[in-house]
């Protein structure tokens, strides 16, 4: 493709992108003006499991959890204070993140309705604890995907406590493995949390990149 041919499409594109951005403008001329509040959705939900000492084992529903950094790879949760695992964390310094699949649906919503201060959570849900030399505390083995965790830092934040961990490693299931040896995450079921509501993950739009690669 020579210059002159990548200028046209630039400027076609642009074009394309002009009419969309008008049509936008028309369609959002009136908006409502709320107060602050958390509307980033949606989110991955999560179950974050940890344990403190000989203490049994206990999992929370999390949809404030994140990647906030790839090298060291690190990733945050959020707790209120006041929740059963936030004093096992902050003991502990370690937790594991539990991507949640659409056969944990249900054990990921009832984990974040009851406490673990009256309930064995992994019993009630028919879970398995896996264990592994990374931590003392247990990942869920029904998880595809586990990350290991210990706790760096815990910023005070309000409502919240921001947990920051550094990850120690990764484990996954290798039921998910293709023959080029490639985990294939988007074959696990993962689900999504936006606005109360959990929800399977729809098709596929695109691939990073894509709206800039070259045909």
């Amino acid at each position: 493709m020579d210059r002159k041919t990548i200028r046209k499409t630039d400027r076609n594109t642009d074009k394309k992108a002009d009419k969309m951005t008008d049509k936008m403008d028309k369609d959002c001329m009136s908006k409502e003006l709320w107060k602050p509040g958390n509307m980033l959705y949606p989110v991955p939900a999560v179950m974050v499991s940890c344990q403190n000492g000989t203490e049994k084992a206990n999992i929370i529903t999390v949809a404030w959890a994140g990647t906030v950094c790839s090298d060291p790879a690190m990733v945050s949760v959020s707790i209120r204070p006041e929740r059963f695992s936030h004093g096992i964390i902050e003991k502990s310094g370690e937790f594991v993140v539990n991507l949640v699949t659409e056969n944990l649906t249900r054990a990921c919503d009832w984990c974040g309705v009851r406490s673990g201060r009256d309930y064995d959570k992994f019993a009630q849900m028919k879970l398995t604890e896996y264990h592994s030399d990374l931590l003392h505390a247990p990942a869920i083995a029904e998880s595809p995907v586990n990350i290991w965790c210990t706790v760096t830092q815990i910023l005070r934040l309000g409502s919240h406590d921001l947990f920051l961990g550094k990850v120690k490693g990764v484990t996954v299931d290798d039921r998910f493995m293709d023959e080029k040896g490639r985990f294939a995450l988007e074959k696990t079921g993962l689900i999504a949390y936006s606005h109360g509501e959990y929800y399977s993950l729809g098709k596929k739009l695109g691939k990073f990149g894509y709206s800039v690669r070259k045909r």
